[in-house]
């Protein structure tokens, strides 16, 4: 095959944990958009065609610097901390609540 219409082994393998390179899927895009076929494409690198339109999409709405850069996984360690103080607190103010109509209730039929 040509040297435009094969990756690089390189290329191929270099996945991230979560899946393909932010280079490698640039790499697919740019192929896509020069007029390849996407069918063919995807053949070749071994993945979905729905997935390169899908990655030609953020680049498309992102932007080549800000595409495939998002956090994955768990936030890191602070921000979970904060979302568990924070339903914590969501409970806590729930059960205040509760308690405050019980007792608006009982003095509401205390009154002469």
């Amino acid at each position: 095959m040509g040297d435009n219409t094969q990756m690089d082994n390189e290329e191929k393998l270099g996945n991230e944990e979560c899946g393909h390179s932010k280079e490698f899927k640039l790499a697919a895009v740019s192929r896509l958009n020069e007029g390849e076929s996407g069918s063919a494409l995807a053949r070749e690198l071994g993945v979905q065609r729905n997935q390169l339109y899908k990655w030609a999409r953020e680049v498309d709405k992102r932007g080549v610097e800000l595409a495939f850069s998002r956090p994955r996984g768990r936030p890191p360690l602070n921000e979970e901390n904060e979302l568990t103080r924070l339903r914590r607190e969501n409970e806590r103010l729930k059960m205040e609540n509760t308690i405050l109509k019980k007792a608006e209730a009982y003095f509401a039929r205390r009154k002469p």
